[in-house]
């Protein structure tokens, strides 16, 4: 018996030898290969789309340059398992479908995941294409969710695929689910206050905000909890429920920057010198190129302790702190051109003396 088993082992060598032979050159094959032939169908299918115009065409190619690369490898083992265990039975061609189906399935959602990058040429072009003002933070968001979904959908055709029923799984999760949900709620509402910060946006990064706990810079929105650099270069870390459920102001948003204060000049001022003063002001004030134009007010306003006071009501253009600064400090030079112009002397807090003489009969008195 053992003898007749070796007998047709020899016999037999041979015909492995040539089939092992052949399935190592086609492995090695596609291996070397797999970079020209990726090569020429990217040659092959430009060519082809240039004559139809078909838009993205490029990088929709790149998106599954990988993909085919590993397509090309996964053939060449396909192919040396035919030549080395053909002919199959019924079951075992079952099994290698499935599998095959399998890994398409993968290269295939491995490609449209890289599509889905926020860096991909065509989720900008499609945020263009819709008219769609998304800003980075929600960018992100949106591209990792389109990304669980696409895996999850990938995991449940595979799983259809070998013929796994999901339907106790998904039961399994729903009640999994609603004892996180109980157990972790606070954590949930700051998840949900997240996507309420996200698609609202009362902020969105860099942004100055003032809420009734915190002022500061936003640094970091994320799904739990936004991180706020005070100007104190204190870094705050605010849970997204608190945030979504309280008066946001967001300084950063506003379209001018007000500018008010008062200016007291001395009580000798004649007022036709006052008078030219007060126009001058106005005329520079319309005439600066920085200055927004829709409500400038100057006006001789009051009698103060030390001085005739004049008001200043006005906007910058600029809402941006530094250029708001060096944008006040540029009239403010203006104002003192004006009055030095003028003649007119800005009033200092004094307090004048009167002494009264008394007479000499009523000191000799005292």
């Amino acid at each position: 018996m053992n003898l007749s088993l070796i007998s047709e082992f020899i016999g037999a060598l041979p015909h492995l030898l040539v089939r092992s032979t052949c399935a190592i050159i086609l492995i090695t094959f596609f291996w070397l290969i797999k970079n020209q032939l990726t090569n020429l169908i990217f040659k092959f299918v430009l060519k082809m789309v240039k004559q139809v115009h078909i838009p993205f065409t490029e990088n929709l190619l790149l998106s599954f340059k990988k993909p085919i690369h590993y397509f090309f490898i996964f053939l060449g083992f396909y192919l040396a398992v035919f030549c080395f265990f053909a002919p199959f039975t019924s079951e075992q061609t079952l099994f290698i479908s499935k599998i095959s189906r399998s890994i398409f399935i993968i290269l295939i959602t491995w490609g449209i995941y890289n599509l889905t990058d926020l860096e991909s040429v065509i989720f900008k072009k499609l945020q263009t294409k819709l008219n769609l003002e998304i800003d980075q933070v929600l960018a992100v968001f949106l591209s990792k969710f389109l990304r669980v979904v696409l895996v999850l959908i990938a995991f449940t055709i595979i799983a259809q695929e070998w013929n796994y029923d999901l339907n106790g799984l998904i039961a399994g999760l729903g009640l999994g689910g609603l004892a996180i949900a109980l157990a972790a709620k606070d954590s949930l509402a700051n998840i949900f206050g997240g996507v309420v910060i996200l698609l609202d946006k009362p902020f969105t990064l860099n942004d100055w905000i003032s809420t009734s706990q915190v002022e500061g810079t936003v640094e970091e929105i994320g799904f739990r909890s936004t991180k706020i650099r005070t100007f104190t270069q204190a870094l705050v870390t605010v849970p997204n429920s608190t945030l979504a459920d309280e008066a946001i102001t967001n300084w950063s948003k506003r379209g001018k920057r007000r500018i008010d204060f008062e200016l007291t000049v001395s009580f000798d001022t004649p007022q036709e010198k006052l008078t030219n003063c007060l126009q001058k002001l106005k005329q520079m004030l319309k005439n600066h190129p920085e200055i927004h134009q829709d409500a400038i007010y100057v006006h001789f306003r009051d009698f103060g302790e030390n001085g005739f006071q004049i008001y200043f009501y006005f906007f910058t253009i600029t809402t941006v702190f530094r250029e708001f600064l060096h944008v006040r400090e540029d009239v403010n030079y203006k104002i003192l051109q004006i009055l030095e112009a003028e003649g007119i002397k800005l009033a200092y807090p004094s307090r004048n003396l009167y002494l009264k003489t008394l007479p000499e009969s009523n000191l000799l008195r005292n």
